[in-house]
């Protein structure tokens, strides 16, 4: 089964614990560093659509793609007044009418890529399609949280709306981390129907992160620590990079 299909209808309940408010607060604030107050933004990778709301409210103009059509469904049915565009896109196809100011991608969208080469072509794609001087902020998961945190794992969480039991596999060689995951939905008679997923995602070293951008045309790319100021640490779980386009 495709990734983010079952899943798809428990997602914004399972996911209750991210941290969507302070993570529009660190990207908004970042634009407005780099003098981006309003226009055009794609979210990259946007999901059930809850940050890329978020984004709208705050006075920016919002894009949002994604390759699940079941997640773009439900980001649909909470569309408000702010008449946010949808679309459902490859990352690595990406192709927009126009450029945008800014381009995000949050909850770590980029690990689901899993070649090298398939990685460089999201970069090319998105430095295309940002105005020059733009900017482009994602997050990634670290080595340390594939390593020390996921790999050989298992976590379970049960509520009244449903069950997941999510298995994970970590090859060294390949960096490729495999997630298992079992599904339980409640229907209407009172029973629980099993669905099961696959997700796969890759371990990329930051500075190859970086190289990458600097090959696709962005410079002033920085590292942070998960949506801080702060440097990255050996124990970071998470990493964020800001990266600008270059001016013609």
């Amino acid at each position: 089964m495709d990734a983010y299909t079952s899943f798809a209808q428990v997602y914004d309940m399972f996911m209750d614990n991210v941290p969507y408010e302070q993570w529009c607060a660190y990207i908004c604030a970042v634009l407005k560093e780099n003098h981006i107050t309003e226009g055009p933004v794609l979210d990259l990778g946007c999901g059930t659509g809850e940050l890329t709301r978020r984004m709208a409210v705050s006075g920016y103009d919002l894009t949002g793609v994604d390759s699940s059509l079941e997640m773009l469904q439900i980001a649909q049915e909470k569309q408000t007044e702010q008449g946010i565009l949808y679309l459902l896109q490859e990352m690595q196809e990406l192709e927009l009418d126009g450029c945008v100011r800014a381009v995000y991608s949050a909850c770590d969208c980029l690990n689901y890529i899993l070649e090298q080469d398939e990685l460089m072509a999201v970069f090319t794609q998105v430095n295309q399609y940002l105005e020059p001087g733009g900017i482009f902020l994602f997050d990634v998961n670290t080595d340390y949280k594939y390593r020390q945190l996921l790999g050989e794992h298992t976590f379970a969480e049960s509520r009244d709306e449903g069950a997941f039991i999510w298995d994970n596999y970590y090859d060294e060689e390949e960096a490729i981390n495999q997630y298992d995951l079992t599904l339980f939905i409640p229907e209407q008679d009172g029973r629980y129907r099993r669905f099961t997923e696959t997700h796969f995602q890759r371990n990329y070293p930051l500075e190859q992160i970086r190289q990458m951008l600097e090959m696709a045309g962005f410079c002033k790319v920085k590292i942070f620590d998960d949506y801080t100021l702060q440097p990255v640490r050996p124990d970071s779980e998470r990493a964020t990079f800001i990266a600008s386009r270059k001016e013609n």
